[in-house]
């Protein structure tokens, strides 16, 4: 069952663990954690690099390389925001031309006893985590998603160019019988949040919603393929 037909339950959400790992925010000090094994590796050398400097209150010099991890080419989309978030706690903006570049979609959503999470990026990579603990992770493989993913950017950007960002603390997940449409960009977190079936019925943010449907089916239908393929591989 997806999101769109589950809004029943009573019970206060339980939150995904991966929930904090979606948004690109996580706190310099976190990223990577200090017991990571890719901290020598770009781009992690740099992340670990800024936090450096700014223990020596060298904080020009974290500036410049978490600006050095915005550019560099062909990252992982939630590398490019994690740069970006650290740098807006240094009071760095992104250019003009990179505050509404659409890095990320994450649609939240309360589902009986949990909340369910589908998140696509710009690198055309996707998740979905399921409420009951269930998930989907796509790191195309192929470009069989890309298309889907694609559309869901294309109606996200719409909502992204209208609306400003969040400039509070990113809100816990939301509540009984509502959704939310995270919009993801250098500049920050944009979103639109309400009852689920207010939100179904607008015009734009209902597209983003169905949109939203069609890749977790697309990405469900991947994995059934996947675990078909599998079964008849071992017999």
């Amino acid at each position: 069952m997806s999101f769109l037909d589950r809004f029943r339950s009573t019970k206060e959400p339980e939150v995904s663990p991966m929930r904090d790992l979606l948004f690109g925010d996580r706190p310099l000090a976190q990223w990577p954690p200090s017991d990571s094994s890719s901290a020598s590796s770009e781009p992690w050398a740099s992340f670990v690099a800024a936090r450096e400097a700014l223990t020596r209150n060298d904080e020009p010099a974290a500036i410049g390389h978490l600006r050095r991890v915005t550019d560099m080419p062909d990252l992982e989309s939630r590398q490019y925001l994690q740069a970006w978030h650290c740098l807006r706690m240094l009071k760095v903006q992104p250019p003009p031309e990179k505050t509404k570049q659409l890095l990320g979609v994450v649609i939240e959503a309360q589902v009986e006893s949990g909340v369910d999470y589908l998140a696509a990026y710009a690198d055309r990579s996707a998740r979905y985590f399921n409420y009951s603990g269930a998930a989907i992770i796509w790191e195309r493989p192929d470009t069989s998603l890309d298309g889907e993913i694609d559309a869901l950017f294309e109606v996200g950007q719409h909502i992204l160019d209208a609306i400003g960002p969040w400039e509070k603390r990113r809100p816990p997940a939301p509540g009984r019988g509502e959704a939310r449409i995270n919009l993801l960009a250098p500049s920050g977190l944009h979103f639109g949040q309400g009852r689920f079936d207010v939100l179904s019925r607008d015009p734009v943010a209902g597209a983003v919603l169905n949109a939203g449907v069609v890749l977790m089916t697309a990405m469900m239908a991947k994995t059934r393929e996947a675990d078909a393929e599998q079964s008849k591989d071992g017999r």
